[in-house]
């Protein structure tokens, strides 16, 4: 797959089916490995066997349509364009060139093109997920010292 495959926000009835599915598939998906499933369609039955990250994300994408989320699945090698990378950081494309211009994530130019990796975007994104987190934990600690309602 070289291009990202996207899917809307699902229906009520998609979401429904995701929703069983997962339920069950959750009991087998646990084991961390590989996983044969037997696919039946008209008269014909075809067992199939999944390596198990395929499975682990399986099971991701049937959890996001049952909570009534759109998926969209992205190689780990592929080049982002700019709206894309935005999107997938929930910024504006202008705030994405600033962090682009500061070096605050990688890119390359392809004429008066910016790409970036998907890698490098998922990288940034988990450094800005952890310090976000890392200043709510210490603004619950602030709270909870000066007994502003956080208590346990």
């Amino acid at each position: 797959m070289s291009v990202a495959h996207r899917q809307l926000p699902p229906t009520a009835q998609d979401s429904a089916i995701a929703r069983e599915s997962g339920r069950h598939l959750s009991r087998f998906a646990r084991r961390n490995r590989p996983l044969t499933v037997r696919v039946t369609d008209a008269a014909q039955e075809q067992p199939i066997e999944l390596p198990a990250g395929a499975v682990a994300l399986l099971m991701d994408i049937l959890e996001a349509m049952a909570a009534g989320r759109g998926v969209t699945v992205v190689p780990e090698n592929a080049e982002l364009t700019t709206v894309q990378a935005a999107d997938l950081l929930n910024v504006s494309r202008p705030y994405l060139i600033g962090l682009l211009e500061s070096n605050a994530i990688p890119h390359r130019k392809v004429g008066k093109h910016r790409r970036i990796r998907m890698e490098d975007v998922m990288t940034y994104k988990q450094r800005t997920d952890g310090e976000r987190e890392a200043v709510l934990d210490r603004l619950v600690a602030e709270a909870q010292e000066h007994g502003l309602g956080y208590g346990r």
